[in-house]
């Protein structure tokens, strides 16, 4: 355990302060110094995907409607912001907002805005399930990737996942493409372990490595790289440089940036201090 700097990956975009899953989100992520992107994909009616985490409408739009069951014109006539904010038109300092930012975001629309970045940038894909389209979903994946010819080795782009089922028909169909099993309880960690593929990252939540720190212990043991959701603290971002993962995903990628760059060697002075008391998740056995 280095304490080694990780990737800071702006969790649907810079989601603490601008609206989840918005190109105005990105844009500012990207603003902000994030080093990658974070994106949940839905296959809409009419076959297209969409960047969106719910399976309905009402938390995120002016909708109640059904991803699944509305064709993408229908949800491009729809805003995707005022949410955040109900208040903003009261506000007279607010600024000024461009609707077209606002509005639904295609798979495609944020892959060409990271393929136009001034700067190397990274996409982590996250596809949603269940879902009444099931498969369909990772081949529209796939094949929205070899139209970039973003499946190889190389490519800035990693497919993650809650359902190692939708993982290995990723794999069956980009089998270069790095992808990451998401782990959403500790519990489910022993019927995962067995289904893993070999170069599969793990891709854990921070609240189940706070609460369970002999699953931390299992995961680090298995000489994986760790991708973590969702850090949003520094004393969160101390665990996983304790923890050595590779990348943090964070609806606050300018504080997270921040905080790295305040302590740039290594874990911060509570980290050590944890250690020292046997406070830390990994001071103990077993």
């Amino acid at each position: 355990m280095t304490g080694m700097r990780p990737q800071v990956v702006a969790h649907r975009g810079a989601s603490f302060d601008n609206a989840e899953h918005t190109l105005g989100a990105y844009v500012e992520a990207i603003r902000d110094g994030a080093e990658a992107l974070e994106c949940d994909v839905r296959l809409t009616a009419d076959g297209h995907l969409v960047c969106v985490h719910d399976r309905d409408l009402r938390r995120t739009s002016s909708s109640n409607g059904l991803v699944s069951t509305m064709d993408l014109a229908d949800l491009d006539q729809l805003e995707f912001a005022s949410w955040k904010n109900p208040w903003a038109d009261m506000d007279d300092e607010a600024v000024e907002r461009d609707p077209d930012l606002d509005k639904v975001l295609t798979l495609r629309r944020l892959m060409q805005f990271v393929a136009d970045a001034d700067r190397p940038i990274e996409l982590a894909i996250e596809t949603k399930h269940p879902t009444r389209y099931g498969g369909l979903v990772e081949r529209r994946v796939a094949e929205a990737l070899a139209e970039f010819g973003w499946t190889g080795p190389n490519s800035p782009v990693r497919v993650m996942s809650f359902s190692y089922v939708a993982l290995q028909r990723m794999q069956r169909l980009a089998p270069r493409l790095r992808l990451v099993m998401l782990v959403e309880k500790a519990r489910h960690w022993p019927r995962l372990k067995p289904v893993l593929g070999d170069r599969w990252i793990l891709g854990p939540g921070i609240q189940q490595l706070t609460k369970h720190p002999k699953f931390a212990q299992k995961l680090l043991r298995t000489g994986r790289d760790l991708h973590v959701w969702t850090v949003n603290t520094d004393e969160e971002l101390d665990l996983c440089r304790f923890l050595d993962a590779r990348a943090v995903i964070t609806d606050r990628p300018r504080d997270v940036l921040a905080w790295l760059d305040a302590s740039p060697g290594a874990m911060t002075e509570r980290v050590r201090r944890d250690l020292e008391t046997r406070r830390s998740p990994l001071a103990g056995s077993g």
